[in-house]
C-alpha cells in the first residue's frame, strides 16, 4: 500500500485520466509540447473549458507548463504516468496470482470429486 500523498497523487490522476478530453490532451502531448491553443483545436468547446481539463492535468501532476517567449507550452510529465502505469501493472500481477492459486484449488477440488 502506498502512502498517502501517493494514494491522493494516484486519485487525482486517475480522475484526471476518467475524462475522455483529458486523455485525448495527454495521448497529444505524448509527441512533444503544445500550447493550450493548439491542444484547444480539434475540440468544440470555449478555450476556457481547454484551460479547466489542462488545470485539473496540471493538479495530478500528469502535465506541466513551462514559458517559451510569450507562450505558456504544456508537456507530459512522463514519471506521474508512470506510477500510475506501475500501479495498474502490480495489481494486475496480484490478481493474476489470485485467480491462478483460485485455479490451482478449484482443480484440487475437482480431482477429488472424481476420485
Amino acid at each position: 500500500m502506498g502512502t498517502p500523498i501517493e494514494d491522493q497523487q494516484l486519485d487525482a490522476v486517475f480522475m484526471s485520466l476518467a475524462d475522455r478530453t483529458r486523455r485525448d490532451i495527454v495521448a497529444r502531448l505524448t509527441a512533444g509540447e503544445a500550447t493550450v491553443k493548439e491542444l484547444a483545436e480539434p475540440y468544440a468547446m470555449s478555450m476556457q473549458a481547454v484551460s479547466q481539463h489542462i488545470r485539473v492535468l496540471e493538479r495530478s501532476g500528469l502535465i506541466s507548463r513551462g514559458r517559451y517567449r510569450q507562450t505558456r507550452p504544456c508537456r507530459l510529465e512522463p514519471a506521474v504516468l508512470e506510477a500510475a502505469v506501475s500501479w495498474i501493472e502490480e495489481s494486475r500481477r496480484m490478481w493474476s496470482e489470485r485467480m491462478d492459486r483460485l485455479e490451482t484449488h478449484l482443480a484440487r477440488l475437482q480431482k477429488r470429486e472424481n476420485q
